[in-house]
Formats: C-alpha cells, structure tokens, sequence
C-alpha cells in the first residue's frame, strides 16, 4: 500500500516537473499579451494552417505550444527615405519622402500569407521608391524642383496608395521632404526663375503705364472735344445775354451794390462799384 501510495506521488511530481519544463520551455509560446494596436493571427502547422477567418485582438491569450501566434502592430508607422531617381531628361535627383501607413485591421491573415511580417521592407518601401521613380521620369529636374512640384507630390501619392491599398495596407499620407539637384543645375534654375519673375514684374510695370497713358490720352481727348463743342456753341448774342443774366444776379445780391452807368463794350452794362 505504502508502495502504491509512493508510486502515485511520484506520477505526479514526475507529471509537475513536466508540466514546469514545458512551461519554463514554451512559456513564451503559449502564454501571450497583445498589447493595445497590436492584432495577432495563428498559424496551425499540423492541423489547419493558417487561420484566415480569426484575428486576436488585445488582451491575454493562451496558445498550444505546437501552435503560432504571429503579432502586427497596427498602428500608423512612419518611415524615411532617401533615394537617387532620374528625372525626364535622364538627370539625376535626391528626393527625401516620407510616408506614414498602417495595416488594414481586418486583414491581417491575408497580408501574412502574402508578405509576412516583413511586409514593410518587403511591400511598403519598394513600392514608395518604385512610385516616386516611376512618377519622376514623367517631369524634368525644373518641373520638380519648383513649377510642378505639387503635381508631382500628388501623382506619387495616388499611385503608391492604389498599390499598397490593393496589398492590405492604408497609406495615410506621403510627404516630399525635399528635392535635392546637382550645384550647377540648381543653380541655373534658380536663375531661370529669377529671370521670369523680373520679366513679369517689368510687364506688370509697363502694362500700368501704358493703362495710365491711355487713361490719360481719353480724358484729354474729353476735354479737348468738350471745349470744342462749347466753342461751337457760343454766339455773340448768347454771351450778351449771359452778361446781362449775371449783371442782374448781381444786383439783385443783397450784399452788392451796383452803379450802372451807360454800357461797356459790346453793349453789356458797365459794373462801376459794389461791396
């Protein structure tokens, strides 16, 4: 009896340090946290492979050792890059971008099965550098470092969005750090622009005093028809009258006095005084 008794303690400790070593040995495996803005999805190698229908979320999971919990963060990511691209012309450019992503939450199973959990060196980086040259080689070094530069920008967010929206992931934005040109061409650029901007502040100038001549010329040509017209107008009796209308405002004025005395030349009356 007392030798079944210790037989049976000896089961179990023997199953407790099994249980220990498997714990100390696959703990990390079978005991997990997703943590917040992390989703995990479950790889069954010896029964139904990858798991496409279920995606854990945050929280404490336990997992069977043989089994395999794969954890993406999918929160926005930012990444930067620097490349060398060619412009229309063949010219080489410098362009920094950055772009900020992050995984599509409910399709994570397909991205694993497709990229794995290197999808961002494998999928997200190739695919901005591949835009960027692609949409580069449509404009000349001028065009993107200044007239089209937001036309650019837009084009190479369109398509890197299409392609990675297509692939599971939602870019939320891709930024055009800067352009960078070799000395000379930059240089001959900047002067090209400096150039037109005097050209067109010189047309400016010219075009307001040509506006300002010709305000000028018509309101002369007014003038000069207007003193026609009067000119034309003005008989000799029309100035008598006017003369003898004005004499008779005058007198009747209470502060005038006026002393009319024979005529003055060609028949108006002759003023002789008043206050």
């Amino acid at each position: 009896m007392d030798i079944k008794k210790l037989n049976l303690k000896t089961s179990w400790l023997v199953a407790g340090v099994v249980v220990i070593l498997l714990v100390l040995v696959f703990g990390n495996r079978m005991f997990l946290i997703i943590d917040a803005g992390e989703r995990g999805v479950i790889f069954r190698p010896y029964t139904s492979g990858l798991d496409r229908e279920n995606i854990f979320g945050e929280g404490f999971h336990v997992v069977a050792p043989w089994n395999r919990m794969y954890v993406y963060n999918v929160r926005e990511q930012q990444r930067e890059e620097t490349m060398d691209v060619l412009d229309k012309s063949g010219l080489y450019i410098n362009v920094d971008v950055t772009v900020r992503f992050n995984p599509l939450f409910n399709t994570i199973p397909f991205l694993h099965e497709r990229f794995g959990v290197e999808y961002v060196n494998v999928l997200v980086i190739p695919e901005v550098r591949s835009s960027v040259r692609q949409v580069a080689g449509r404009y000349t070094a001028e065009e993107i470092y200044s007239t089209m530069r937001q036309q650019v920008e837009s084009e190479i967010i369109e398509e890197t969005k299409k392609t990675l929206g297509a692939n599971f992931i939602d870019m939320r934005a891709l930024l055009i750090r800067s352009i960078d040109l070799p000395t000379q061409i930059k240089t001959a650029i900047e002067s090209k622009l400096t150039q037109e901007q005097e050209a067109l502040a010189y047309e400016f100038r010219l075009n307001r005093e040509e506006s300002e001549a010709e305000r000028k010329r018509i309101e002369a040509q007014g003038i000069a028809d207007y003193n026609r017209i009067i000119s034309s107008s003005l008989t000799d009796n029309i100035l008598k009258q006017k003369g003898i209308d004005a004499t008779l405002d005058l007198a009747k004025s209470a502060n005038s006095k006026v002393v009319v005395v024979g005529s003055g030349k060609d028949g108006l009356p002759l003023i002789l005084g008043g206050n």
